[in-house]
């Protein structure tokens, strides 16, 4: 057997692993979804008359839960790399890191068999998450293909943040810190166009908002499922998302081996 299907092998045992424990403890795939539904429904119910009808133009058109439905997708997304943070973390905090790197296994398959796992729960949480989007009047318009890239796109961003996260949770002290160093993560949808077009926003605020990593996501992903423009935000979007795939990991990996030399 090679080295590669030696580490295919022992990813897949890493990943059951933690699937069993998001299994006997829901308490964090639980959050992943409720945080996004209760920020769904309090923008739709709450503030979305005065938003939708603040903010109505181009950008904005129907019903204002068919212009925020994307963002707070986009949303759970971010919020499930925690998970990640937190899964890594407990693990090297109790210990049973350390037991891995004694044990004739692929070292790389304790990071992998987590992402693996955060991955599938975030992908969960999405799905339920959009499925309430439904429930409350979201109304998109794409064909089968334009549904695939969404889903496509969300999986790499997925991917990519869950990378960092698992690196935020190697160099995390406590599953405390581990859980507060992902959070700008999950508010940078809010610093973006997942809310409110950026053009409403002050200049210096702006800027800032068109030049993140989120806000072309989400300018595709509404694009792909609501019709509206695209212009250049695809193309950027995958750029973002493949440099926060190679920065996550090889800061996940530097991280892991770093903590092999102590």
């Amino acid at each position: 057997m090679s080295a590669l299907s030696y580490a295919a092998r022992d990813s897949v045992t890493m990943f059951r692993r933690n699937m069993k424990r998001a299994v006997r403890y829901p308490s964090v795939v639980v959050t992943i979804v409720l945080m996004p539904v209760l920020f769904l429904l309090l923008f739709t119910y709450a503030f979305g008359g005065a938003l939708g009808t603040g903010i109505q133009g181009p950008q904005v058109q129907g019903d204002y839960i068919d212009y925020i439905a994307p963002g707070i997708i986009l949303m759970t997304v971010a919020t499930g790399s925690i998970g990640a943070a937190l899964g890594v973390c407990m693990d090297k905090t109790e210990g049973i890191v350390n037991r891995f790197r004694t044990m004739p296994m692929s070292h790389a398959s304790f990071l992998t068999g987590h992402v693996l796992a955060n991955l599938v729960q975030t992908a969960l949480g999405t799905a339920v998450v959009t499925a309430v989007a439904f429930a409350i009047g979201f109304r998109p318009d794409a064909t089968a293909l334009e549904w695939l890239a969404a889903t496509g796109l969300l999986a790499f961003l997925a991917f990519a943040l869950t990378w960092i996260s698992a690196a935020m949770g190697l160099i995390a002290k406590t599953v405390e810190s581990a859980s507060n160093l992902p959070m700008p993560i999950t508010l940078l949808p809010f610093l973006g166009s997942a809310i409110v077009p950026t053009d409403t926003m002050p200049s210096w605020m702006r800027w800032f908002a068109d030049h993140q990593p989120f806000t072309p996501v989400n300018e595709t992903l509404r694009g792909l499922l609501m019709g509206t423009d695209i212009g250049d935000s695809g193309v950027i979007a995958l750029a973002w998302c493949a440099g926060l795939s190679l920065v996550g990991y090889l800061w996940a990996r530097s991280a892991f081996h770093r903590g092999a030399r102590r």
